[in-house]
């Protein structure tokens, strides 16, 4: 796949998707807690470098090469 996640984004993502599982570890008692799992998701493109979404639409944040 083609890395279309800038080095913001990707950091961003990244500390998102590891405070919702964090999130989801300690929380075993609240019923919104599986929905905490979203979190493999913003983890996932932050570590690949790449969005599906970003993808779809034609978006990047990454920088051009040149």
């Amino acid at each position: 796949m083609k890395q279309n996640v800038g080095g913001i984004d990707r950091a961003l993502r990244i500390i998102v998707g590891i405070v919702l599982l964090a999130a989801f570890f300690m929380l075993p008692e609240a019923g919104y807690r599986w929905f905490l799992l979203i979190g493999i998701v913003p983890l996932a493109t932050g570590l690949m470098g790449s969005c599906p979404a970003y993808s779809i639409f034609g978006l990047s944040t990454c920088k051009l090469k040149s």
